[in-house]
């Protein structure tokens, strides 16, 4: 089995760490995560929401095995880096080569995710997007460990 892709997009917030584990939480909270669904990141449209189906994040991990939740939860932290089971922001020059800008838009990033070609599995990063030249959202991109 070959490493799966997931996003999403958040509500700004300065504290990039703090929005990563809102989002962990969120997701943890309406069940999309393996073991409960089996491919939580490749659902296009209205997203499910069974529910968790463990007590913990940690356990929801434990439980996903090998395969990891598939979702932004088997990704903890923030790193300067890359780094396994963490984001790192992507390179300023990498978002001037792909976006033309180091400000992209929601738009410009939905249209060109390049990006995942130099994701590693089990890595992630983050991109702030911008709306009339505003910090709006930021944009959370990963693969799975499996």
């Amino acid at each position: 089995m070959g490493a799966v892709p997931y996003e999403y997009f958040v509500k700004y917030q300065p504290d990039i760490d703090a929005a990563l584990q809102d989002l962990r939480q969120q997701e943890f909270r309406a069940g999309r995560y393996n073991p409960v669904i089996a491919f939580p990141g490749t659902i296009t449209g209205p997203k499910p929401s069974p529910g968790a189906q463990h007590a913990t994040i940690a356990d929801a991990i434990r439980a996903s095995g090998a395969d990891g939740t598939r979702s932004i939860l088997d990704l903890d932290h923030v790193s300067p880096h890359p780094a396994f089971l963490a984001v790192s922001p992507v390179d300023p020059s990498q978002l001037q080569q792909w976006y033309g800008t180091t400000q992209p838009t929601r738009a410009m990033v939905e249209q060109n995710m390049e990006f995942f070609e130099d994701i590693e599995r089990g890595q992630g990063i983050y991109i702030v997007v911008y709306k009339d030249g505003r910090p709006d959202e930021i944009f959370f991109a990963g693969y799975s460990c499996d």
